[in-house]
């Protein structure tokens, strides 16, 4: 039986990969490493499988006359050109709400691992510097003020395991939700002022691109931290790294970068932050679970069924 065609515009998953080969034809960025075929392999593609980084423009999908569904591995989607896709005809689907636990656990993690300076600690035992003496005394966790950019499911999953800590909760979102039970605040400057704990986890994109700024970071302040679990773009990392050098904020702790997997030597080099390699979501549990969700809307998609998770701005079958 011939298999439908269906183009990977990324290196997927391997659980993903796997799941689609056995359906589907999978044509690796051939519209990247030999445009001569992809012209006449694109009126044959029925689908497009994405990451979360990855890039889906319009004139991509204007190529695709066929396609009916970009089914991406990840809750971000922020690469893919939504509006064209509706344009076209083209459902987008994303996985979310399965990755909701493991990114608000490392978020904790990181809320932890920068404030206790737990890292900081393991390599002061492993170095032999405990033999001259204790380590620097560390920052409460506890009771103390944690600040939310963005209060969508992963935001409310961050603050209910901030709540077992006993930590004051406020938030910044595109509108309030008093529902939560926690003080909004109207912008990511002002709730910067307020907290010891700024954690940000809003979606990534033009509309959210360096909302972490210089003048948040100074309304941060020298004995707060700064956690990002979101996306690389969402903080200005040039005044990020500038803060941390000049005291500005007292640390941070990062799971995402602007030019992954690509971190600035500064960062590397610093005593005052935690680095992590995008894996809030990376877990055995969790990537099977993206990975049958994301290949559940490949199968809805391509056989025009209803789709189990599409993005909210799709129009498609709505």
């Amino acid at each position: 039986m011939i298999k439908p065609d269906i183009l990977a515009v990324a290196k997927l998953h391997p659980l993903y990969q796997e799941a689609l080969q056995k359906v589907f034809t999978v044509h690796e960025r051939t519209h990247e490493t030999d445009p001569a075929v992809f012209a006449k392999l694109a009126p044959r593609i029925v689908g497009v499988a994405a990451s979360g980084e990855s890039v889906v423009s319009g004139a991509l999908l204007a190529q695709l006359p066929n396609a009916k569904v970009v089914s991406v591995f990840g809750v971000g989607y922020d690469g893919v050109d939504v509006q064209a896709a509706n344009a076209c005809r083209i459902a987008v689907t994303h996985t979310p709400d399965v990755l909701t636990d493991d990114v608000a656990d490392l978020a904790m993690g990181l809320v932890l691992s920068i404030g206790r300076r737990i890292p900081q600690a393991d390599r002061f035992v492993r170095a032999g510097e405990w033999l001259n003496g204790p380590i620097a005394l560390a920052q409460k966790v506890s009771g103390a003020r944690l600040g939310i950019v963005g209060l969508g499911r992963i935001g409310q999953a961050i603050a209910r395991r901030a709540s077992g800590f006993g930590m004051s909760i406020a938030y910044t979102a595109r509108s309030s939700k008093p529902e939560s039970g926690y003080t909004f605040y109207p912008t990511a400057q002002a709730l910067a002022a307020q907290v010891d704990y700024l954690v940000v986890i809003t979606p990534g994109g033009a509309g959210t691109r360096h909302l972490i700024n210089a003048e948040v970071l100074s309304a941060l302040g020298p004995k707060s931290y700064l956690i990002n679990v979101a996306r690389g773009s969402v903080v200005d990392e040039e005044a990020l790294i500038r803060a941390l050098e000049a005291g500005t904020i007292a640390g941070a702790a990062l799971d995402v970068f602007a030019n992954e997997p690509r971190v600035p030597e500064a960062l590397r080099k610093l005593p005052n932050v935690v680095l992590t390699p995008h894996m809030a979501s990376a877990t055995l549990q969790t990537r099977q679970a993206m990975a049958d969700l994301a290949f559940a809307n490949m199968q809805a998609g391509t056989a025009g069924l209803p789709l189990h998770s599409p993005v909210p701005e799709c129009t498609v079958g709505a």
